[in-house]
């Protein structure tokens, strides 16, 4: 069709008897991988072990996806889950909520930081690396899916998505390509992540950074998308957005009166002037 993008890609990439392999799921594991080769001389620069950086990587990814998954589900009308409960973890249908998958890896590794008694702040730190990674990467499998797109448009840049499996409503329609505004904004967010990794020294900045930064790209992007509006002209991850922007800028707020209450303490020094000098004692 002249004029716009058309996607005719299948969303499976292979099927295996039963099991489908998914550019989706594939996308967002080799986004795992690469973020993890990207954090690594980070994390340990900043003081993590190898055993540490396994310790919190598997249940961080297990967190992180089932945090997604049911933060995604609690949106939706429950109905049809409370009718067939197997629907919770049927992934392939599509729908998952990256917020979810935030608050649930920050739970997992604050459980990490405890057990091993690491600074969850430097864990946090080094996470939002692979996060913001694996979040690039996972738009590439949006894109293959048609799950994430705005309105319909006549823009010459618009996507019609032409293969029967995508997620689109319609395969005739042109539609605004959101997933690939989030991969431009994931690119952005992660030079600039990049870049002051090394500048912010204070542990948990890099991830307030991260979180403000994440909510204002998601509060901008969605009103490009065609989600319902839930409350005060905004849709529901545009809330999340703001509740969690919020959130962050109290914590950067206590992480600098922090480290400037502790710089603040004056430890008593020794008394200035010549010292006495103590008699010798006669044996």
């Amino acid at each position: 069709m002249p004029g716009f993008i058309v996607i005719d890609i299948n969303p499976i990439l292979a099927q295996l008897g039963p099991i489908a392999i998914r550019w989706y799921g594939l996308m967002y594991d080799v986004g795992v991988v690469v973020g993890l080769l990207v954090a690594y001389p980070y994390a340990r620069r900043r003081g993590l072990t190898d055993d540490d950086i396994w310790a919190a990587l598997w249940p961080s990814i297990i967190a992180g996806f089932i945090g997604a998954r049911l933060y995604y589900v609690v949106q939706q009308p429950l109905g049809p889950y409370l009718a067939e409960p197997w629907r919770i973890v049927a992934t392939w249908e599509g729908g998952m909520a990256f917020y979810g998958a935030i608050f649930g890896v920050v739970i997992a590794l604050w459980i990490v930081a405890r057990k091993r008694k690491l600074s969850l702040w430097t864990i946090l730190d080094a996470g939002i690396l692979v996060a913001v990674v694996g979040q690039a990467f996972g738009r590439i499998g949006n894109i293959v899916n048609g799950d994430i797109v705005g309105a319909p448009t006549t823009l010459p840049w618009g996507f019609i998505y032409a293969h029967a499996n995508s997620f689109v409503v319609d395969h005739t329609v042109a539609y605004q390509p959101a997933a690939v505004y989030e991969l431009l904004f994931n690119l952005a967010f992660f030079a600039l992540l990049w870049f002051l990794r090394l500048r912010l020294p204070k542990p948990g900045q890099l991830f307030v950074v991260y979180l403000a930064g994440y909510s204002l790209g998601q509060i901008g992007l969605f009103f490009l998308r065609t989600e319902p509006l839930v409350a005060l002209g905004l849709k529901q991850a545009q809330l999340t957005a703001l509740v969690v922007l919020i959130a962050a800028l109290a914590v950067g707020w206590w992480i600098q009166t922090r480290e400037e209450k502790l710089s603040a303490r004056v430890i008593p020094s020794a008394p200035k002037g010549p010292a006495r000098l103590q008699p010798k004692r006669r044996r």
